[in-house]
Order: C-alpha cells, then structure tokens, then sequence
C-alpha cells in the first residue's frame, strides 16, 4: 500500500499517515514546537477511535514536526482559565491514551528535539520509545508550579523506579538523551539522520508479527502490577486461549514442525 495521509489539509494540528499497517501520527504545530492545544488534543482522540475500529492498523507510531516531538501543554489555553483550559485539554487526552491502551497495535514513540511536559507524558505510555542524539526531556510540571497528568504518575514509577520518579518529577530537572536511555525512559537513542528510517523499519517489523498476541503481551505487562500472582497467572491463560484461535499461532507450531527455526524464534 502507498502513504496515504488524512486529514488533507496540511495545516491540521494533527497528521494521520498510512503505510501498509503502520499508521504514523504527526504532532502538527511546528511554530509551538508541538505545544498540545485543544484542537491537536480532539484530533488525537478522533484519530486513536479510527485507528481503533480499523483492523488493518498493525502499529502506530507518534512523532513531531518540525523541531520537536511536543513541548508540553499551550500554556495560552490555561492562561485565562487555568481550570477549565486543563479540563478541555485532559478530557479527550486521557480518553485517546485509554483507546490506545485498549488497541492490539503496539505503540511506538519517535522523539527528536524536545519532550516536556505533556510531550513526556504522552511518550511515556508508549511501548517502544526511540529517541534523536541531543533530545532533551523533562517533565517540567513542577516549574510551572502544578503536579503531572496525562498518565505521568502511572507510567514513571512503572519505569524507573519510585525515587528515580519522584527525582524527575519533583526536581524538573532537563535529562540528555543518554540520561533518558540510562534511565529506561528511552529503548535506543539514535543519530537524527537514522531516526526515521530506524523506526520505519521498527514499525514495519512490528506489523508484520502476531497483532493479537502483542496485544495481549502489551496488556498483561501493563495490568501485572495491579494483579496478585494467581490473578495474572489466570489472565495469561484467557490470553494464550485467544490467541489459540488465531492463525499466526497455528502457522507458528507449522513453521516449528516443517524445520523453520529462523520463524519460529522470530529472526
């Protein structure tokens, strides 16, 4: 299939890409260096619900235009209201995290630039985070004065560990690139030329594999925390149940039995 992009007007605060099963989300306000507002927010729940009822997606990747991956919040939509402009903007933020966790398709974050703020939060939840050499990152809340959202006190913890958390959270510190990757909060920090290409090929590898078996594997990592042992122990079997009647695990006991290693250990 060739790259097809919705909408068509380019200046929409947000870009859907298609290529084959991986569909590309662009953060689409250069000029704010992707500063989220109450636009680009509805435009990425819009999207994540399409993105949902369309079998065919197979990966997602979000990325930014421009020079960054998202700046954080507008901090204009807050200035009149500080109340009201952070209610409109969580609504249909948290409702597009909560169709992306619910998806099989694993989600994938392409950073460059910079990711503060709600851009850290959003990057968070990703499964896989790649990131450009001299990225910066911070959480940033604090300097403004107000606590986290957009599911940052859920993922960092998760991710680094309590006290590492609360180091980020609480100080608003700037981490590099190589800090991110130290700390877990990034899969692999890349040269910017080799950015795109890098995770293209991710994405691509990614929607070729089982769907429904990365869905569940994206799940039970993510619900094993709030689940005792015999709880997750029940929630594997219900998994491996349903991907029993797929037909990715029937052509991987085939591929077993006809002497395909190389499939069968996914190389």
């Amino acid at each position: 299939m060739s790259p097809s992009t919705w909408p068509p007007d380019p200046d929409a605060p947000l870009q859907l890409e298609r290529d084959g099963g991986v569909a590309t989300l662009r953060f689409n306000r250069p000029h704010a260096l992707n500063a989220v507002d109450v636009p680009m927010a509805q435009a990425l729940l819009t999207a994540a619900q399409r993105l949902a009822a369309d079998r065919s997606v197979r990966a997602i990747v979000l990325c930014g235009a421009g020079k960054a991956f998202m700046a954080g919040g507008d901090l204009a939509t807050l200035r009149a209201d500080p109340l009201q402009g952070a209610a409109d903007l969580l609504e249909p933020l948290n409702a597009a995290l909560m169709v992306f966790a619910a998806m099989d398709a694993p989600l994938i974050a392409q950073v460059h630039g910079v990711a503060a703020g709600a851009g850290l939060s959003l990057m968070l939840q990703a499964d896989f985070v790649f990131a450009a050499e001299g990225t910066r990152f911070n959480l940033a809340y604090v300097n403004l004065g107000t606590s986290c959202d957009v599911g940052a006190s859920w993922a960092l913890p998760r991710l680094v560990g309590l006290r590492r958390a609360l180091e980020i959270a609480m100080l608003g510190e700037t981490l590099s690139s190589a800090d991110a990757e130290r700390l877990g909060l990034v899969n692999r920090v890349l040269a910017a030329a080799d950015l795109d290409a890098e995770v293209s090929a991710f994405a691509q590898r990614l929607a070729k594999g089982p769907t429904v078996a990365l869905g569940h594997l994206r799940r039970l990592m993510r619900e094993s925390f709030e689940r005792d042992l015999p709880a997750q122990l029940a929630a594997e079997t219900a998994a491996f149940a349903d991907c029993a009647q797929t037909e990715d695990l029937k052509a991987g006991i085939e591929a077993f039995f006809t002497k395909q290693p190389a499939q069968f250990l996914g190389r």
